[in-house]
């Protein structure tokens, strides 16, 4: 396939996230998280560069989402997600330098998620996005 990331971003990851619940909005730059809401604001800006997605709910920055193009693999943008965690501000979170809990890569087809709050966790394949509740639920478990 010769389909651009930014294509394979609004075609498929988009309306994934949709699915999964998470409304796009484009990135503002502000103090606040909060006025986003419930949203997957796009181009996320970062002290490391813009994430495709910043996942956020009632404030809190939940997961960064690294999207690439449908003809590569996804599994190993998980270290672009990461590095976008640690620069993500505002931020109540700190875990050992992440700033977001969880991150994702994408290639539109492929979904891997991986939890940012242990450093030997691992990155797992998933069929969806988490929806907003579910990724509530996953931080109110054991770090």
């Amino acid at each position: 396939m010769t389909e651009s990331e930014w294509r394979t971003r609004k075609n498929r990851v988009d309306r994934r996230l949709k699915d999964a619940g998470w409304r796009a909005v484009a990135f503002q730059v502000r103090e606040d998280l909060a006025p986003y809401g419930t949203a997957a604001v796009e181009e996320f800006e970062t002290a490391n560069g813009p994430a495709d997605s910043l996942l956020t709910d009632q404030g809190n920055p939940l997961a960064v989402v690294e999207a690439k193009k449908v003809s590569l693999s996804s599994q190993n943008a998980l270290t672009q997600a990461i590095r976008y965690s640690r620069g993500v501000a505002p931020s109540p979170f700190d875990f050992d330098g992440n700033h977001v809990p969880f991150g994702y890569s994408t290639n539109g087809e492929q979904i891997y998620f991986q939890d940012l709050r242990r450093a030997e966790s691992y990155s797992r394949r998933v069929s969806r996005f988490h929806t907003p509740s579910a990724l509530g639920e996953y931080l109110k478990r054991d770090e």
